[in-house]
């Protein structure tokens, strides 16, 4: 399985960005994808995620409200629109994915010890 972003890039406070993702290499019906940033000497934070046969989203605290995620189940993508965006959500973006975990429960969603899979990141840097 290989998960490749893309998107990502600079923006003012207040502006929108989305970030994309592809997974590849993946043969079951539906899948677990989620969305992690890291910063320099912190762990990672759970985004959001989303099961791609639609029925099941969260978000993590400081992004619920602003961050949409959303998937293609046929095309294994799953996309973030990141709107108002603050100079703390400057971050390394990471893509994740795995089968089943995320259906658990919204925590373990989050958990980024619920995911198999990784992207190799994409810079989103708000001034």
């Amino acid at each position: 399985v290989q998960l490749v972003e893309s998107g990502g890039g600079s923006v003012e406070t207040g502006g929108s960005l989305s970030v994309s993702c592809v997974m590849t290499g993946y043969f079951y019906t539906a899948a677990c994808m989620a969305w992690f940033r890291q910063v320099p000497g912190k762990g990672r934070e759970g985004v959001a995620y989303v099961y791609t046969s639609g029925d099941r989203i969260g978000y993590g605290d400081s992004v619920e409200g602003r961050f949409t995620i959303s998937s293609d189940k046929d095309k294994n993508t799953v996309t973030l629109q990141m709107n108002s965006l603050k100079p703390e959500d400057t971050a390394m973006y990471y893509c994740a994915a795995d089968r089943l975990r995320c259906l658990a429960s919204r925590q373990t969603g989050l958990d980024n010890a619920s995911y198999n899979y990784w992207g190799q990141g994409t810079q989103v840097t708000v001034s």
